[in-house]
């Protein structure tokens, strides 16, 4: 379900008007050097995961291992073509930031992925992530395979049962095909390996997600 205030939409009268070329990304992963861009061998399978800041966020994904061939950061769930970063801070866009995963099973199962991914931010959040907020800080993940919408829903409906039983709050999460992806620019790109000291405001809840386990 996406997730709309009263803020967002005031914001969305106003979109920014698209551009007719990509901002500059860079070509190589910084850290393993891969290709950035496609085409990806054969057997990946790809999904974009918004959890706040994604600084932080990838890098969590390229730590995964082997079986995550490569990562980037962009745009998506919007309404603006080609945005900058800029045009995404505005909040004129609709684009959450966001993290495109390439990997490659059995290396690592989407499972797997889903529990960084739940552990690794609040999802309860909403138009936040900690001290950051604003739509593109939204929580998100846009699937490329109906396998993976249906693993992302019942991963949701499990975690939802353990954070209720801890006390926390309904999950905010928007679980949705793949939108178009935009890449971010190059700076951005593996910003914490090129940038050791750099910000990163994620934080889970520290509940664990108990993805794997029998009462999946």
């Amino acid at each position: 379900m996406a997730i709309f205030d009263e803020l967002f939409l005031s914001k969305l009268l106003r979109p920014i008007p698209d551009r007719e070329t990509p901002v500059p990304h860079g070509t190589r992963h910084f850290v393993n050097g891969r290709p950035l861009d496609p085409p990806f061998p054969l057997g990946s399978q790809q999904v974009l995961f918004g959890m706040g800041c994604f600084w932080g966020a990838e890098r969590k994904f390229w730590q995964a291992g082997e079986g995550v061939y490569v990562t980037a950061v962009g745009y998506a769930g919007g309404m603006t073509k080609n945005p900058t970063y800029e045009d995404v801070c505005s909040g004129r866009t609709g684009h959450a930031e966001v993290v495109h995963v390439v990997y490659q099973p059995p290396a690592i199962t989407f499972e797997q992925l889903l529990r960084l991914f739940w552990e690794g931010h609040d999802p309860t959040q909403g138009m936040r992530q900690g001290n950051d907020h604003g739509t593109q800080y939204r929580s998100a993940i846009y699937v490329s395979t109906p396998e993976q919408l249906a693993v992302a829903n019942e991963s949701r409906a499990m975690y939802q049962r353990v954070l209720t039983k801890a006390g926390l709050g309904v999950i905010t999460t928007e679980i949705a095909d793949c939108p178009p992806f935009y890449y971010a620019e190059e700076y951005h790109q593996q910003y914490l390996a090129k940038n050791p000291g750099g910000y990163c405001g994620l934080g889970g809840t520290g509940v664990a997600c108990p993805l794997g386990e029998s009462s999946f």
